[in-house]
C-alpha cells in the first residue's frame, strides 16, 4: 500500500505584501541559499494556496500562503529514462545521466537517449519545447550534463564554454595505484579511422591535450581519482589513464582489464555554471555511484579494525 501522508508542510507564511516568489521565499530565508531555494522551485516542493508552484516570476498577493513542502513532488512523476533532473529554470536544465544510456541517438540507437527523454519531459508542458545539446557523455559513462532550451542559448554556449562553464571536473576508479599519486598527463590527441583516440608525447600536429590527476583514496587493486582537465578532448582523460599505465575500470577501449562492474568506472561528479541570462553561479555536484564506491568500499570487518580517523568516501 502506498504511503499517502508524505505530503507534509516543513513551514507557512503568509505574504504580508505582493512580490514576486523566489525573492520571498530567498528574503524570508526559507533555505541558506539562492541557490537552494530555486532548488526547491525546481523539484516541486513550494506550494501557494495549497497550489504547486514552480515558477520563479509568481506573482504574489497579500494574505497569499506559501508552504515549503517536506516531499519532493517530482517523485509523483514517472521516472525519467537514463537520468535524473538537478536544476531546471526558463532557460537551462542539469541533468545526471546513468551510465549505459547515450547522450543523443545515433544511426543503431534513436530511443534510448538522454536527449529523446528531454525532449518528451519539455514537451509535456509546452507541445512546442524542445532541448539544446551543449556537450556529451560517452554511454557507459555517467553524471552531470547541462541541455538548453533554446537555439540561442546553445550558440552562446558553444561560443562561450569556457566562460560560462568555469569547473566541469570527473572522478574515476582506476586499475592500480598511481605513482606519484598527484600528477600532471600531457600530450597530442589524434583520432584514428576506427574513432579511438591515439596519444603522442611529443607534438605530431594532434590536439594539445592537459589533464591533472589527485588520488583520494586506493583500495586493493583500484584507486578513486579526481581530475581537473586543463583541457577537454574527446575521450581525454580515458586516454591519458591508459597513457600512464592505470587504465580506467571497465575501459577495455582504453586498456582496461576487466569490467567488474558493467560500466566503465567514469563520473563527471562537478560542475560550476555561470547563467548566461543572470550571470549568477551555480553550482552542482552529484556523489559517486554506489557501483563505482564499491570497488573501494571497505569490508564491515574492515571497517572495524581500523581506527576511526580512516578516509573514508
Amino acid at each position: 500500500m502506498r504511503n499517502t501522508t508524505r505530503d507534509k508542510v516543513l513551514q507557512e507564511i503568509k505574504v504580508d505584501q505582493p512580490t514576486q516568489l523566489l525573492d520571498f521565499l530567498v528574503q524570508k530565508e526559507v533555505r541558506k541559499s539562492r541557490n537552494a531555494v530555486k532548488s526547491l522551485l525546481a523539484h516541486k516542493q513550494i506550494k501557494v494556496n495549497g497550489k504547486l508552484i514552480t515558477q520563479f516570476d509568481f506573482e504574489l498577493k497579500a494574505k497569499d500562503k506559501v508552504s515549503v513542502m517536506k516531499y519532493d513532488q517530482s517523485r509523483k512523476e514517472k521516472r525519467l529514462k537514463g537520468l535524473k533532473i538537478v536544476f531546471e529554470d526558463d532557460d537551462l536544465l542539469v541533468i545526471e545521466k546513468e551510465a549505459g544510456f547515450l547522450s543523443v541517438a545515433t544511426d543503431k540507437e534513436k530511443s534510448r537517449t538522454v536527449y529523446n527523454s528531454l525532449n518528451e519531459y519539455v514537451k509535456k508542458k509546452d507541445k512546442k519545447a524542445r532541448v539544446y545539446v551543449l556537450h556529451r557523455l560517452d554511454r557507459e559513462v555517467s553524471g552531470l550534463m547541462i541541455f538548453a532550451k533554446d537555439m540561442e542559448l546553445q550558440d552562446i554556449f558553444q561560443k562561450n564554454w569556457d566562460n560560462l562553464v568555469p569547473k566541469y571536473s570527473y572522478m574515476a576508479i582506476v586499475e592500480g595505484r598511481p605513482n606519484p599519486k598527484n600528477g600532471t598527463v600531457t600530450s597530442w590527441l589524434t583520432e584514428n579511422k576506427n574513432f579511438v583516440m591515439m596519444s603522442s608525447l611529443i607534438d605530431n600536429g594532434g590536439l594539445k591535450s592537459v589533464t591533472h590527476y589527485k588520488t583520494q583514496k586506493s583500495k586493493g587493486g583500484y584507486s578513486l581519482l579526481d581530475f581537473d582537465l586543463e583541457t577537454r578532448r574527446k575521450n581525454q582523460v580515458r586516454v591519458h589513464m591508459q597513457q600512464i599505465g592505470h587504465p580506467i575500470v571497465g575501459d577495455k577501449k582504453y586498456g582496461a582489464s576487466n569490467n567488474p562492474i558493467k560500466r566503465i568506472a567514469l563520473h563527471a561528479g562537478g560542475l560550476i555554471l555561470k547563467h548566461p541570462r543572470t550571470g549568477e553561479l551555480l553550482e552542482f555536484k552529484a556523489g559517486i555511484p554506489k557501483a563505482m564506491q564499491i570497488l573501494i568500499s571497505e569490508t564491515q570487518k574492515e571497517r572495524k579494525d581500523k581506527p576511526e580517523k580512516e578516509e573514508s568516501i
